[in-house]
């Protein structure tokens, strides 16, 4: 068995990462946390190459591939902090209208996610949220929060509370109201979604499960998300302990700044190791060990990914601590991955029920 990446997956990484260096260096990814969504330029792009089309079907315009084809450039979206809405549009949305097809609600939207003229999200009903249910008439109602770019997004789905439907509603439809929601981190876009009385299209199918696999594969990009962002602060760590000096030496010659960076690459070799095998699962294995990996990937994701950040500011020492500095940016987004879709201790809690 062959583990190691295509030639093709490795130069569209590379692809992925002088566009992302050229068209959303840091000093972009700061301007663009004052603002509510972000879909421009940089946005379009990544169109350009193909990568929000990825997991579309052919027959929609897509390139019909899985989330191992994804995994490298979600790790560099990752590593330049990408504030665009990749994974709640290119992934979770995308893959639930394309398990759902055909319908016309899919035939309309998916070409237009397969090639970056529209933006959709899913929005999952926890269990902090008014339950979205229709009524009789066929109007939905309820409020959801925490939706991932749902600010801009011109198509959300949206999961009843007994998630046994999704229910596309337009951006433009009467009766839906979508209010920015502030969080500690300004590169993850979220939203609070009201419905009162607002007409949208109930899918059919199998819904139950393809909410299941949609919610797995966009877990699994979050975490390949992760990886990039995580490897990132290490490189950043690794070149400050280099060149700052303290009593003479550098710091990187201190037992204690060594065991930090030792703990943080091991959480990276891990993680990078349990998400990799997530993606494989969601696109070559059964329902239930795709389930299995991705809430195994979740979970580490969630207790070690946010620790790794944290060591790289210890490393940096008093200047890590300033809000001015990058590596603040990648410990925002880290820290928004240890309660994206649930705790450590919920995914603990759903691998428990799974392997007993």
């Amino acid at each position: 068995m062959d583990f190691e990446f295509t030639e093709d997956q490795t130069l569209l990484a590379d692809s992925t990462r002088r566009f992302l260096t050229d068209h959303a260096p840091l000093p972009y990814v700061r301007a663009q946390y004052s603002e509510q969504s972000v879909v421009g330029d940089t946005w379009r792009g990544l169109a350009d190459l193909g990568l929000t089309g990825m997991l579309a079907p052919v027959s929609s315009g897509g390139a019909g591939l899985g989330l191992v084809e994804l995994a490298l450039p979600l790790g560099e979206m990752g590593r330049t902090v990408y504030p665009g809405p990749f994974a709640a549009s290119a992934v979770a949305a995308t893959s639930l209208l394309a398990d759902l097809a055909p319908n016309s609600i899919s035939d309309e939207w998916l070409p237009r996610l397969a090639n970056g003229s529209a933006v959709a999200t899913v929005g999952f009903t926890s269990g902090r949220d008014a339950p979205v249910a229709l009524d009789p008439n066929g109007m939905l109602h309820g409020e959801l929060t925490h939706v991932l770019d749902g600010i801009g997004a011109d198509l959300i789905l949206a999961v009843t509370i007994d998630a046994a439907t999704v229910v596309a509603v337009s951006s433009t439809e009467p009766g839906m109201t979508v209010r920015p929601l502030d969080t500690v981190d300004g590169s993850r876009k979220f939203a609070t979604v009201t419905f009162d009385a607002a007409r949208g299209t109930p899918l059919a199918g199998d819904v139950a499960v393809a909410i299941r696999a949609a919610n797995d594969r966009f877990g699994v990009a979050c975490v390949l998300d992760g990886i990039g962002a995580a490897e990132r602060c290490l490189e950043l760590a690794l070149e400050y302990a280099k060149e700052r000096e303290q009593f003479g030496k550098p710091i990187g010659s201190f037992q204690a700044v060594q065991h930090l960076c030792a703990d943080m690459l091991r959480a990276i070799e891990l993680g990078r190791a349990v998400g990799f095998y997530a993606a494989w699962a969601c696109d070559a294995a059964d329902a239930t060990e795709r389930h299995r990996a991705a809430t195994m990937a979740r979970a580490f994701a969630a207790d070690s990914f946010y620790r790794v950040a944290a060591n790289a500011i210890q490393v940096f020492g008093g200047i890590g601590f300033t809000w001015e500095h990058d590596i603040h940016l990648y410990y925002k987004r880290l820290l928004t991955l240890q309660l994206l879709g649930g705790s450590a201790a919920d995914h603990l809690e759903e691998l428990a029920s799974i392997v007993f």
